[in-house]
């Protein structure tokens, strides 16, 4: 009974320190940019810009605001390629198409992709303007993390340009 009565406990506490383990290691888990979906941009279009831009406000997630405005610029890169943007709430603007019209565009380019979303990466190069000193919408999540929303102008027709000429996304038809 006594040799019940350890291994029942030893199993319980064997237990409770797994869960204690798996909870602490997904707290510590960098968020990583997960550009390639289709569902986890928070982004808003707010108008059409001149010489093929698009502004739009797109929010951010870190563990310090300056990381959520950095997260925020290339999830609104993200959101050009693979999702587009929707239409503005007040009618100023019409629906975007993503990019690249290839559902697995990001796994096939994977290695481009991956080089061209990495910190300092090529992506910013299609961020032309952004509030990012001026945010008023900084939110602290919980202890660890801070939502910041960022108004963005992206570089849509440049970005379709590049994207073109690496062969990943489709070259439009001029109509002529």
């Amino acid at each position: 009974m006594r040799r019940l009565i350890k291994t029942v406990a030893l199993s319980a506490i064997s237990m409770l320190l797994m869960c204690g383990t798996t909870n602490a290691q997904s707290r510590n888990k960098v968020r990583k940019l997960e550009y390639n979906s289709q569902y986890n941009y928070e982004v808003a279009t707010l108008a059409v810009g001149v010489d093929g831009t698009k502004l739009v406000k797109v929010w951010g997630y870190g563990k310090k605001a300056e990381d959520a405005v950095r997260d925020a610029k290339a999830q609104g890169v993200a959101c050009a390629i693979f999702r587009g943007f929707p239409a503005g709430s007040n009618g100023s603007a019409a629906p975007t198409p993503p990019i690249v019209t290839d559902p697995n565009a990001a796994t096939t380019h994977e290695d481009y992709f991956v080089k061209f979303f990495e910190p300092g990466g090529k992506y910013l190069q299609y961020v032309n303007l952004s509030t990012d000193g001026v945010s008023t919408d900084r939110v602290k999540v919980n202890k660890k993390t801070y939502k910041v929303g960022v108004e963005l102008s992206i570089a849509y027709d440049e970005l379709r340009k590049e994207l073109e000429r690496q062969g990943i996304a489709r070259k439009l038809n001029s109509g002529f």
